[in-house]
């Protein structure tokens, strides 16, 4: 009997026979990490040379660094390097500086590289060409063989190689947004992978993939469950599953954090309060920090959300953020334990304006915190939006270490199939001049602590993975998670750089492809600013769920959930005035700063209508009025999405047959949902300003009552 399979061997077998080539079909599951063989083209002497493979040492980490490079050079070579005490030619030695020395490498300064850098260099030793990993730690090594085989990947000649690399931040963590039951709140690439029903028993391989995929790009924590945390969370059942993961994760020198609620004392302990002064209180989290540090020796402490969104805090005892954050501390410091604290607060309803409250609790507190707490703060005042100014509170705590939080999951940027890499954003945040200490006191120096010699550093980043097989939804926002990981490993890269290294690894390294798909990413971010919150605008999605355009919401219990709180559009004009004339906010900027916000013939055009409340007639720079630029950018986002959808359809030729027709089918939808953005926004702020659209404009396709009847009750990830 011949079955489907059979019939497939033999039509595969038949096209080989003739020479074709079978695509083999991908579905993305191994991410950046698809060690495929290079095309004869493109290939250098790279894979041909990692003929042997010398490793000083045999801990779980460098067997964890010694099989990914036999998987990588194997797949990419057709033969994985042998294992061998002797340093031929064709040689790749890991070894740490004394190890080196004995192996007749000479001697090798690594001071600058801290326990997690590496250092990379092609060698010659007598007629051997050698290729030398060093590392003062296991895990340096372990990241030094990721970066080799990413050069390798990327077709990069071994030949040359002189790489010396170090983390500039020491915490770098995924937080997860995960919760109990598996749903993921923001999350749009299926259920958490945490399987938190088989665990701890069953501990599959997906968690080893996901720690490899993280120590390949420097991640070296991951905060389990959501920040909106249950108390179930620090239960004994909960801890020995957090442990069994901390257990797959440990050989990759990836620490496990949770997320604390604030009133789990009272919650699963049993107490009347959870005041953060109180005994009893205080004894209760020292005895549960014991509890979890006998589970997992190398746990890396709490993350903590208070005193926002409902959550519970210290501010419910008439105490303070710091008193909260401390009382926590004293409890994982006896164990080397950090306290990330996020700084993201609204709860006690700024009606003035919500962007301000951050600045307003945590200023005050500034040198009050204790030595193992880090502030979390996100990289704008409000929530993750399309573009935001740097938050005030970088550039103003100096006695306070801060710790970048970005969102790697699009909330406010269209989800899973839009096409947006966050690398621009970021980087943009990160070289913000804060004028701390004059100009170039950059956001990015101010989380590297070198402004204000920090002892601890870090940034967090909100995870898109999920349970698709493809791990993040969409195969281009696996770029976001790789960006997160190289701007925590280097708060000073270049976004066009990591989306160059990206490309070529996840699809070919093919400069026919990787330039234009680069650079189709890199406007990517600006197209979507501009069809959904241009000119400065903010928060003018769909409420709850964040989908979609609502900039007509305003009748929500609390005046900061509403869109029209935001862009405070009426006849007169547009935009909120947070000059001392509104709220003042630009005054929690350092002078510099706050004297160019204050003026909008200073401020730059993208942050126009964050700090200012313009007549729709304004002239802007352009010569243009407010409301015909407004118009143009609508226009201008939709059109580049356009540009997008041709570019890729050119990219049909280097890339698999899956991955392309997933994308091409989201740039479809990424496109009519800019026209949706686009329609809605013109058709209502329109009717606010009674102006006519500028020349060559189109009307909306429907009038306003229809965008305003359209309803999402289901929008994932809420």
């Amino acid at each position: 009997m011949i079955t489907r399979a059979r019939i497939f061997f033999l039509s595969v077998a038949a096209l080989l026979g003739t020479g074709a080539t079978v695509a083999q079909a991908e579905d993305g599951y191994d991410l950046w990490l698809r060690y495929q063989p290079l095309a004869p083209a493109l290939r250098t002497d790279t894979a041909a040379r990692a003929t042997t493979l010398v490793v000083a040492g045999d801990s779980p980490t460098l067997q964890a660094a010694t099989a990914e490079l036999r998987r990588g050079f194997g797949a990419m070579d057709g033969a994985a390097p042998t294992i061998t005490a002797t340093v031929g030619d064709g040689a790749i030695v890991l070894a740490t500086p004394a190890r080196a020395a004995t192996l007749g490498l000479g001697t090798i300064d690594l001071a600058d590289l801290g326990q997690d850098g590496f250092l990379i260099k092609a060698m010659t030793i007598g007629s051997r060409r050698v290729t030398l990993v060093a590392a003062n730690s296991d895990i340096g090594l372990l990241y030094g063989a990721f970066r080799l085989l990413e050069t390798v990947e990327q077709g990069l000649p071994m030949a040359s190689l002189d790489i010396r690399s170090a983390p500039k931040l020491q915490l770098r963590v995924l937080d997860h947004w995960d919760n109990l039951d598996r749903t993921v709140e923001r999350g749009y690439a299926g259920q958490s992978i945490w399987d938190w029903w088989t665990l701890p028993d069953w501990k599959g391989p997906r968690y080893t993939d996901y720690a490899r995929a993280n120590a390949s790009i420097g991640i070296n924590g991951a905060v389990l469950n959501n920040v909106n945390a249950k108390p179930e969370s620090l239960t004994a059942p909960y801890i020995a599953k957090a442990a069994a993961l901390a257990d797959v994760f440990r050989p990759y020198c990836i620490k496990v954090y949770l997320s604390a609620r604030f009133t789990a004392p009272m919650e699963i302990g049993g107490l009347k309060t959870a005041d953060p002064l109180d005994p009893q209180v205080r004894a209760w989290w020292a005895a549960k920090a014991n509890e979890i540090y006998r589970a997992i020796p190398d746990f890396g402490g709490f993350l903590v959300k208070a005193n926002s969104e409902g959550q519970p805090g210290p501010q419910d005892y008439n105490r303070t953020h710091a008193d909260g954050a401390n009382m926590l501390a004293a409890a994982v410091r006896p164990h080397g334990g950090i306290i990330m604290y996020r700084a993201f607060v609204y709860e006690k309803g700024q009606a003035e304006d919500r962007a301000r409250q951050a600045y307003d609790d945590f200023k005050p507190l500034d040198g009050q915190f204790a030595a193992n707490v880090i502030v979390q703060v996100k990289n704008g005042a409000i929530d993750f939006q399309p573009r935001e100014p740097f938050h005030p509170l970088f550039g103003r705590m100096p006695k306070t270490p801060l710790m970048m939080e970005f969102q790697i999951t699009k909330e406010y940027l269209g989800f899973a199939t839009h096409l947006v890499y966050l690398g621009p954003l970021f980087e943009e945040t990160l070289a913000s001049d804060t004028y701390e200490q004059g100009r170039g006191s950059t956001v990015a120096k101010v989380v590297e602590g070198t402004l204000d010699h920090q002892r601890l550093t870090g940034m967090a980043g909100i995870a898109n993975i999920g349970s698709d097989r493809n791990w993040t939804g969409a195969t281009f926002n696996q770029a976001n998670w790789y960006a997160f990981g190289r701007f925590a490993w280097d708060p000073q890269s270049s976004a066009r750089t990591i989306a160059d290294e990206w490309a070529a690894m996840t699809f070919t390294p093919d400069p026919r492809f990787v330039r234009p798909v680069t650079d189709m990413m890199m406007a990517s971010r600006e197209a979507a600013v501009d069809y959904m919150t241009p000119l400065g605008l903010a928060h003018q999605m769909g409420t709850g769920h964040h989908y979609g355009p609502a900039p007509w919401v305003g009748t929500l219990a609390r005046p900061e959930w509403n869109p029209t709180y935001y862009a405070q559009a009426n006849a007169d004009g547009i935009g909120f005035d947070r000059t001392a004339r509104g709220s003042n906010a630009v005054a929690q900027y350092l002078p510099p700063v706050a004297a160019m916000f204050a003026d909008p013939a200073k401020t730059p055009e993208r942050y126009l209508l964050w700090f200012h409340h313009m007549p729709w007639p304004a002239r802007l720079a352009s010569g243009d009025t407010v409301w015909n630029t407004l118009v143009h950018h609508y226009d201008r986002g939709v059109a580049a999405v356009g540009d997008m959808q041709r570019t890729w359809a050119a990219m049909a030729p280097y890339v698999d047959a899956d991955r392309f027709a997933e994308a091409r089918t989201f740039l479809d939808i990424q496109h009519n949902e800019a026209k949706w953005w686009r329609d809605a926004s013109i058709a209502y702020f329109g009717s606010i300003s009674r102006q006519p659209l500028p020349s060559g404009a189109v009307q909306p396709d429907h009038p306003l009552d229809y965008y305003e009847a359209l309803t999402f009750p289901f929008a994932p990830g809420h």
